[in-house]
This record gives structure tokens, C-alpha cells and sequence, in this order.
């Protein structure tokens, strides 16, 4: 299907389209919590795969090229939100918005706004091998194949990640622990 793709077949691409915009959507809300930027980034995605498609050699499954696309794309539209938001003098440093993942149930709306507003305070791999391995459920072996790390570093990214997110949990929910005990 690439290859027709790389070759222009649009009808290929549209197929494509289909059975990767909702995994590309849902992943590019998981890093910018707001739907019109993941459209932007979503439309990027596959703008990136369109034009790129011919050089698409095949050393990784198409799942794997199209996550990591999303990936480098959500994260540099987060840091270029984040280089022109000086530009904002005089006003206040924003917490990241609310937000609630469409994935989401509804009783469970406001631990998933806090839930990600602590995945968002995770240094950025431990953050992608989170998203990519809890939120889209990819096999461990894919995250490592999107982040171009061993299957052992993204273990080691989840433990740290994990320890890390209970950390800000903690700061969110202070008295949550003492009160299971």
C-alpha cells in the first residue's frame, strides 16, 4: 500500500487514511490535550506520509513509521506552542488546560483531566513510552521501534515514568493514599 501511495495512488492513501486517522488522532490529543491542535497535527501526519511515502524503505512495519511520525510531530507542535508563548507579556504561566481524553468514561472525566495533566509533567521519553504503551496499548516491542530504543529502555522508561507519575499524583491528591490505608 506504500508503495502505491509513493506512486501518487490516492485511492491507497485514502485507505490508509481510514485505518490509521483515529490512532494518529488519539494519540496526538494524548500530548496536546486539544482538539484542534491534534487535527493540525493529524493533518501534518499524513501530509508527512503522503509526501514521504516513496522513501519509505520498509525497516519498520507502517504502523510503526506512521506512530513515530505522530510522535515527532506532536511534540514539535508542543514545543512550538511553547516558543511563542513568551510572547504573551504580563500574563500569568498557564497550568496545562483541562482536558479530558475522548477515550475516557464519564465517572471517570476528572481523574483522567489529572491523570494527564501528570503524564504532561513527565520528561519527554518517559512521557511517549507512556502514552504509547497505557493509552494506545502498543505492544512494548513497538514502542521501542517508534522511540528507536531497546525493548529494555523502554522498560526502564515505564519504571521511571511510573515513579514519576505517582509522584505528581501524590502532589495532586495529597490525602489520597492515607485515606485507602
Amino acid at each position: 500500500m506504500i508503495k502505491l501511495i509513493g506512486e501518487g495512488d490516492r485511492d491507497a492513501f485514502q485507505k490508509l487514511y481510514q485505518l490509521f486517522s483515529e490512532k494518529v488522532y488519539n494519540t496526538a490529543i494524548s500530548y496536546t490535550h486539544n482538539s484542534s491542535d491534534a487535527e493540525e497535527v493529524a493533518q501534518d501526519v499524513f501530509t508527512s506520509v503522503f509526501r514521504n511515502a516513496s522513501k519509505f524503505q520498509g525497516n519498520s512495519e507502517v504502523s510503526t513509521w506512521i506512530y513515530r511520525i505522530t510522535v515527532n510531530t506532536s511534540l514539535n507542535k508542543i514545543k512550538k506552542g511553547k516558543r511563542f508563548s513568551f510572547l504573551k507579556f504580563g500574563e500569568q504561566e498557564y497550568d496545562v488546560p483541562d482536558f479530558e481524553h475522548p477515550g475516557a468514561l464519564m465517572e471517570q472525566k476528572e481523574h483522567s483531566a489529572s491523570l494527564f495533566k501528570a503524564i504532561d509533567k513527565l520528561p519527554e521519553s518517559q512521557k511517549t513510552a507512556f502514552i504509547l504503551s497505557y493509552i494506545e496499548e502498543l505492544p512494548r516491542q513497538e514502542v521501542a521501534d517508534v522511540m528507536e530504543v531497546t525493548l529494555k529502555s523502554v522498560e526502564s522508561l515505564l519504571q521511571r515514568g511510573k515513579s514519576n507519575l505517582r509522584k505528581n499524583l501524590e502532589n495532586i491528591y495529597p490525602n489520597r493514599r492515607k485515606s485507602k490505608k
